[in-house]
């Protein structure tokens, strides 16, 4: 394949994954709830959850082009995944909700250095691979827009080149937009008064649960 071509692919997947990486979710909500409350390295919180979401579409992107769509579209995968995916959200929701209130009761240095928030018992990592896990859009996603993208330019092992300009576009931009949310968040924390931190911690803990609900609920309903 010439690298006209690749170039093209490289690009309409960095910039498809930007659109997609900008819109709030379970994951955004993970990463603003995890930097204000991180230590010195907060600002590297960003990449290390896109470290994890990467691993598992690189491990989904596979499966695709192996044909593992069809039992994605099945409703009980979906249903399956949404029940799942509701739990965990609403787990960290209310983890991040416990915090919010400890960081009410200390002052913000404090609370930190004795708690740590529910985002960051878990490693960056490993949260980024399990929030989006749990998110069944993130499935959606890559059964309707991410598998007409293949198709529409011929992604498949046998074109390996196109295969890895496609993933490695798609993922440069989730991480040059969590590496920016992160960094920004973390150069300005010191500034944020703990009655702010702790709204933070408390609204991302209301969010997380939200999404998981709606989420959990819709699989159902739209069946």
């Amino acid at each position: 394949m010439n690298l006209a071509g690749l170039w093209l692919i490289f690009s309409l997947s960095f910039a498809m994954s930007l659109s997609g990486a900008l819109m709030p979710g379970p994951m955004l909500t993970y990463t603003i709830a995890g930097t204000v409350t991180a230590g010195p390295r907060g600002w590297l919180l960003g990449p290390r959850v896109v470290i994890g979401h990467a691993v598992l579409e690189a491990l989904l992107l596979f499966g695709l082009v192996l044909g593992m769509v069809e039992f994605l579209h099945a409703p009980l995968a979906a249903k399956i995944i949404g029940v799942v995916g509701a739990l965990l959200l609403a787990w960290m929701g209310i983890g991040l909700i416990r915090e919010a209130v400890h960081c009410r009761a200390l002052n913000f240095q404090a609370g930190v250095q004795s708690a740590g928030s529910a985002a960051n018992r878990i490693h960056p990592a490993v949260a980024g691979m399990l929030v989006s896990l749990s998110n069944p859009y993130f499935w959606v996603w890559w059964i309707t827009i991410g598998s007409a993208f293949l198709v529409r330019f011929d992604v498949t092992l046998q074109r390996w080149q196109a295969l890895l300009a496609f993933y490695l576009g798609h993922e440069l931009g989730d991480f040059g937009w969590y590496a920016a949310v992160s960094t920004i968040l973390h150069l300005g924390r010191r500034s944020i008064p703990p009655g702010v931190t702790a709204v933070i911690l408390g609204v991302c803990g209301v969010v997380m649960i939200g999404f998981g609900t709606y989420l959990g609920v819709s699989p159902f309903l739209s069946r």
